[in-house]
């Protein structure tokens, strides 16, 4: 006759006893010694153990998730009352599923907000090709917004090679439909003769100039201009 196997039990009286004990007491080296020796094990379980009863494993980075998890329980263990008739074990699987569902729901949420702004933008840019004038004009809205961030960048210029490389760049883009501009060779050909600057210099002031185009394309990819 086979012996019946019999669950093994991680989180005893023990681990109840422990908690209590560690949310009696001030001493820190005695919570630290609590939390080591019987708390850190039980709670590895119990959320492993919530996560896959409930089927959490379903969860994107659900290896982060966990450990995160683990990380909180340990920030609201001094909350734990046992006057309160609740034991150890009964609160903290509740607060670790609730902790869980919260995630659910957030991610569920991120899910429908990301196919909505998707089936948007593919909705959007479809009809945008299928209209050369609405492409032409967001095309033009964007030159627009983005001479006029050029005169605030002018504005701002503190330096003589930085006004010099800007007042460059809104001549080429002036004389855009008159210039020939085969490479970023002959970007830089035409710059240095506008500005009288040499190449290392221009590619200065263009480092510059990138981010604070980063920024304005952000804006502008955003709605914000």
């Amino acid at each position: 006759m086979t012996r019946k196997r019999t669950k093994r039990k991680y989180f005893t009286k023990v681990h109840e006893d422990a908690i209590v004990k560690y949310c009696a007491i001030t001493d820190r080296f005695e919570k630290e010694q609590l939390y080591i020796q019987f708390i850190h094990p039980a709670f590895d379980e119990l959320v492993d153990k919530i996560i896959y009863t409930y089927k959490f494993t379903a969860l994107p980075n659900i290896d982060y998730l966990r450990e995160e998890c683990k990380a909180w329980l340990v920030t609201i263990l001094d909350k734990y009352d046992p006057n309160k008739g609740s034991k150890a074990f009964s609160y903290f699987s509740v607060v670790t599923k609730n902790w869980f569902i919260h995630k659910v729901k957030k991610n569920t949420k991120k899910q429908r907000t990301e196919r909505n702004i998707d089936g948007y933008n593919q909705y959007e840019d479809a009809l945008i090709s299928r209209n050369p004038y609405e492409r032409d004009r967001q095309k033009e809205e964007f030159v627009h917004h983005f001479r006029e961030s050029l005169d605030e960048w002018h504005g701002d210029a503190d330096k003589e090679n930085e006004i010099k490389v800007i007042n460059a760049i809104k001549v080429l883009f002036e004389h855009s439909d008159d210039i020939e501009i085969f490479n970023k060779k002959a970007i830089y050909l035409y710059m240095r003769e506008i500005t009288d600057l040499n190449t290392k210099q221009i590619a200065t002031v263009l480092g510059k100039l990138k981010i604070k185009y980063r920024g304005f394309k952000v804006d502008w990819d955003d709605g914000e201009i």
